[in-house]
């Protein structure tokens, strides 16, 4: 048995016994807009399983392209268990200082629509309806997004890792202000490294936004469950559309 494989035992034996109960799932805060919604920022935060460091990472996503910013994601780790997360937070909002003036995302904050994270029992992992203004009375009908996921081809460092399959997902959108929809957003066809040998999906959110003199921005949010060294581990997706 090869060192490489049997660490995989280990962890898996670990996970067996330990009931998968100490993985890491990030933190969700949405951060904001650009005033014309043309860009998106985002960040996750939260304690690293087995070495207990705390981490920040704050996404800037161009929602017409659904594509990073140049220089970003911007990612601080403090490698030192007495590190507290304050500290971790702070430092990556400095080193995003710069894009956070030049976009204004913190002046536009856009409206959180609908939020289901992991620990809400009886939530419905695969579909999400929400109306896009926080304003009453409601003008115009609700949106709603499915979420399926998908077999895609297994890398070398997941196939004895998840060795059921390789898991991709498929968004669309399901309803649009009030009427039945059936609108694809996103359908991987690769399952990115940075995804860490994905378990499952699920749609966790959406954020909107109502830019003057421009289209509506909708960002879907969704929650990747992957594999971690002491559990599944929770990260986020964002992922921009306009209806």
């Amino acid at each position: 048995m090869s060192v490489r494989t049997a660490a995989i035992a280990l962890a898996a034996s670990f996970l067996a016994t330990a009931g998968a109960s100490a993985g890491d799932f990030s933190t969700f805060q949405s951060l904001g807009f650009s005033p014309d919604g043309k860009v998106y920022a985002f960040e996750e935060f939260g304690v690293q399983d087995g070495s207990g460091f705390p981490y920040s990472t704050v996404y800037f996503i161009d929602t017409e392209k659904d594509a990073y910013l140049a220089g970003t994601p911007i990612r601080v780790r403090i490698d030192s268990e007495d590190a507290g997360l304050d500290k971790a937070r702070a430092d990556s909002f400095g080193k995003a200082k710069a894009l956070f003036d030049k976009h204004k995302v913190l002046a536009n904050p856009g409206v959180l629509a609908a939020f289901n994270p992991m620990g809400e029992v009886g939530a419905d992992r695969k579909r999400i309806e929400y109306l896009q203004h926080a304003v009453e009375p409601v003008p115009g009908g609700s949106y709603a997004l499915a979420l399926d996921e998908i077999a895609l081809d297994l890398s070398d460092k997941c196939r004895d890792i998840t060795p059921d399959g390789g898991k991709g997902f498929r968004l669309k959108l399901v309803r649009r202000d009030g009427a039945a929809a059936d609108t694809l957003l996103h359908e991987d066809k690769r399952v990115p490294e940075s995804r860490n040998c994905p378990l499952s999906y699920q749609i966790s959110g959406a954020v909107t936004f109502n830019p003057l003199g421009a289209d509506p921005v909708h960002v879907a949010l969704v929650l990747v469950r992957s594999f971690g060294f002491e559990g599944a581990d929770g990260r986020w997706i964002a992922v921009p559309f306009r209806p």
